[in-house]
């Protein structure tokens, strides 16, 4: 089934005007700029190059993926350039992604690079290519209005990327689109073979923004030194070793290498990280030590302006979460949310994203988790 992107609200005012897409070389932001031409609007393709690092056989990836954008491109009759933002992305995502990682914290470097750069330097290059608007392959969608700019969550609820969108402010969500909000990814699959795009089969990338599919402990270990340590229980019983407080954590349950150590039913996983003593926590079986009532959050970014000092919502702390309803009230550096239930591995570094019925509040970085008792 074709469903055509209506290019209604503020931004269909004017079909004549110019859109710079976000190109990636995937299906999504390739369905993304079709539907927009289909809008009548003129379509223009930027693909970003933001991490140049070869594998052992010389190949990069990010050369792969600018093949498919040109071949997209091509089939759609669009002009397309590159731009490379490597330098931006080291400075303002990677460094903070090593920083979190250092200090044992577990960092989300897709919400920064989302923040940092996609809607950052990104959005200015467009604006001096003359785009009037900037569109990406999001799953979610936009509302303007009144000189106001609500981030909308998407149809497909399985693929809703609001979460990684919770850093963005009222200035760069204005003149921006997603064309994919009311539709689902075995729809845009369908767009994409119904108009011979070439990424219509294409797998989705996984892995770290921008840097891809690799073993994550090999990769991190470039750039940190592993620090080995003790594993511990609760009660501070030695049941093994780490090998790097980084590598791990909250609410893991693999790799602990722990396996045959007790004979009773149930497994281990981390509860803590002791970033001064070098230490693992872990617990067997009982995982009640894993569930907090609520977090403290800083770098607290409201999407648009929060409905009062104490207020009712539901929040996510992970992506793959459900929402979970919870009361919110601002500090002066963040805020303090109170979960209605206990919250399983609520993680340091990890954001929590504030939403209602119909639009993402924004969100902030969890410092702090807490139990009433």
């Amino acid at each position: 089934m074709k469903k055509k992107f209506s290019g209604k609200g503020e931004a269909g005012k004017n079909m004549a005007q110019t859109v710079v897409v976000g190109m990636s070389g995937g299906v999504d932001s390739s369905v993304a700029a079709l539907l927009l031409k289909e809008a009548g609007y003129r379509v223009v393709g930027l693909f970003m190059r933001n991490w140049e690092e070869r594998d052992a056989n010389g190949a990069c990836s990010a050369d792969d993926d600018f093949e498919d954008v040109k071949r997209v491109c091509a089939r759609l009759d669009i002009p397309y350039y590159t731009v490379d933002f490597s330098a931006e992305y080291r400075e303002r995502v990677f460094s903070h992604f090593l920083e979190e990682y250092a200090a044992g914290r577990t960092p989300n470097p897709d919400v920064l690079c989302n923040r940092e750069i996609k809607f950052g330097p990104f959005k200015e290059y467009a604006a001096a290519l003359g785009a009037d608007f900037v569109a990406t392959g999001h799953y979610c969608g936009v509302e303007h209005g009144d000189g106001v700019h609500r981030l909308l969550k998407a149809r497909d609820t399985e693929k809703d990327q609001t979460y990684f969108l919770n850093q963005l402010t009222q200035e760069q969500l204005g003149g921006v689109l997603f064309p994919l909000a009311e539709l689902t990814k075995p729809q845009v699959r369908a767009i994409a073979e119904q108009n011979g795009l070439s990424t219509a089969g294409k797998k989705d990338s996984t892995g770290i923004c921008f840097i891809g599919e690799r073993n994550f402990r090999n990769f991190l270990r470039e750039y940190l030194p592993a620090r080995p340590g003790k594993i511990v229980t609760l009660a501070g019983e030695e049941v093994g070793e780490h090998i790097g407080l980084m590598y791990y954590t909250i609410g893991q349950r693999r790799g602990l290498d722990l396996g045959g150590r007790r004979g009773e039913e149930g497994r281990w996983f981390v509860v803590k990280k002791d970033l001064k003593r070098n230490v693992l926590v872990v617990s067997h079986g009982d995982e009640s030590p894993l569930f907090s009532d609520g977090c403290s959050v800083s770098d607290m970014n409201y999407i648009p302006a929060p409905p009062a000092e104490v207020f009712r919502c539901t929040v996510k702390v992970r992506y793959r979460q459900s929402e979970q309803g919870a009361t919110v009230r601002r500090t002066e550096h963040g805020a303090e949310i109170e979960f209605d239930e206990p919250q399983r591995a609520v993680t340091e570094g990890q954001y929590a994203v504030l939403y209602d019925e119909r639009a993402c509040l924004g969100g902030g970085v969890i410092e702090r988790v807490w139990r009433k008792k």
